[in-house]
């Protein structure tokens, strides 16, 4: 057991309340979750910030010691690593995301480059017990997933935002349709459900107007997949709805055929049965297509509105209409008619409140 002073610490690290001065050990357990500092071996111009804990970027250089997870990522548009079997402190990692998840890189898109090369410093450590210097390695999220979470909505409304793939514009559907819907009275909740850890699209959520927001990185899961996907949108739906908002907005992160568990989630009956409607994010025409006829063929849902990339303009608009007979509402130049096609679903708005 060593001390270290370190730079920055991931957002990934967000609930274990560190200071710059930590404990480390080098005896690491090759875990999801567990924390290590790391020793930054290089500089890059691209994809080269991290979410700190404030949630503000910050640019990594190289000499940088910073906290991160151990977690794997299977990303279209970025990095692909898995988790190691076996680390000691000298040993080699990657940064593959900028919430701060760390892990061994298998491919690399060419927009990013290549990743943060990282030397192991050790496994950080937290001192649970009052007045003992026994430490335990320190492990990502506030609480610990039930595997068999049920789900309790208590009636509140569930909006979900599923893409055809990643940056297919869910969370700017996601805050258009959370501040629109504060606008006319709402109290809203949200939550993100799949994905690599990264807070900035839930910060996103609370900027629109989202009372309560939650991630999957609270439960302590850095990377969903088909296996814990379910439980984990089980539990985060159960957990808002026990705040009583009017609505809650939950966002499936990466796309329909993608690796983290947005399929089980979908396939899952109780969860079907809690959503009150699904909206749809498309890159292009084909894309909205696609991904409605998904919907509807393999879950058996109808998609109340396609928004997205797809929607930027009248042409697609009006090709995705005619296609898919699914309106077409783009969330960033029509976001007050995307919010009120939502709001449509939901009631009438808390008396006194409708704008």
């Amino acid at each position: 057991m060593r001390t270290v002073f370190v730079d920055k610490i991931a957002s990934v690290a967000q609930h274990n309340n560190l200071s710059r001065k930590l404990r480390v050990s080098e005896d690491i357990p090759c875990d999801e979750g567990v924390l290590l500092a790391v020793r930054v071996l290089n500089n890059k111009t691209r994809y080269n910030q991290l979410e700190l804990i404030s949630g503000r970027m910050a640019t990594v250089t190289q000499g940088d010691i910073v906290v991160g997870a151990l977690g794997h990522r299977k990303a279209l548009h970025g990095y692909s690593g898995h988790m190691p079997e076996n680390l000691g402190a000298g040993d080699r990692v990657q940064i593959l995301n900028i919430g701060g998840v760390l892990g061994i890189c298998d491919s690399a898109a060419p927009s990013v480059g290549a990743p943060f090369e990282c030397e192991v410093l050790g496994t950080v450590l937290h001192f649970p017990y009052l007045g003992e210097r026994i430490g335990v390695p320190a492990r990502a999220g506030a609480h610990v997933l039930e595997a068999d979470a049920g789900i309790d909505v208590q009636g509140v409304p569930v909006i979900a935002i599923a893409g055809t793939c990643m940056d297919a514009g869910k969370t700017a559907a996601a805050c258009a349709i959370i501040s629109r819907l504060r606008q006319r009275g709402y109290d809203v909740c949200a939550c993100k459900a799949t994905g690599v850890a990264l807070r900035r699209d839930i910060l996103a959520m609370e900027d629109a107007g989202a009372t309560g927001t939650m991630i999957f990185a609270d439960l302590g899961i850095v990377t969903t997949t088909e296996k814990n996907g379910p439980a984990l949108t089980r539990s985060l739906l159960t957990a808002l709805a026990a705040r009583r908002p009017a609505a809650i907005v939950i966002e499936l992160g990466d796309g329909l055929l993608g690796a983290y568990g947005v399929q089980a989630i979908l396939a899952d009956a109780a969860i079907r049965k809690a959503l009150t409607g699904v909206v749809l994010c498309a890159n292009d025409p084909v894309g909205a297509w696609g991904g409605t006829c998904l919907l509807r063929d393999r879950y058996g849902i109808e998609p109340v509105v396609v928004t997205g990339p797809a929607t930027d303009n009248a042409v697609g608009i009006s090709q995705i209409t005619e296609q898919t007979g699914v309106p077409a509402i783009n969330a960033l130049t029509d976001a007050t008619a995307l919010g009120d096609k939502v709001a449509a679903l939901l009631g009438a708005a808390p008396e006194g409140n409708d704008s």
